[in-house]
């Protein structure tokens, strides 16, 4: 069975619980959340150690976050980062997360 995951960020979830399997055909897929991306370099070690074979981030997380899943699952799985199209596409996406006023 392959076996991967998403992590993203969601403000006051828990990743013990906010989380989604889906296995169909021979496909594990793990979806977790975690409340803040300080979070998520721990939340990957332990998917690794319970057999995930790679790793994707939301394109909300910052750069850096990616290479702190890397150190702190080993550097054992593939670690990628989902992006988001051109610069109207993050636009129309920090519209969505503004602040109401």
């Amino acid at each position: 069975m392959i076996s991967w995951a998403f992590i993203f960020e969601a403000p006051g979830t828990d990743p013990a619980v906010d989380r989604m399997v889906i296995e169909r055909g021979g496909l594990r897929s793990t979806v977790v959340a975690v409340p803040e991306p300080s979070m998520a370099p721990r939340v990957a070690a332990d998917l690794v150690a319970g057999g995930v074979q790679f790793i994707e981030l939301c394109g909300g997380f910052e750069p850096e976050w990616a290479g702190k899943v890397i150190e702190a699952t080993g550097g054992r799985v593939p670690v990628g980062t989902v992006g988001y199209a051109g610069g109207a596409s993050v636009a129309r996406l920090a519209e969505i997360f503004a602040p109401e006023t």
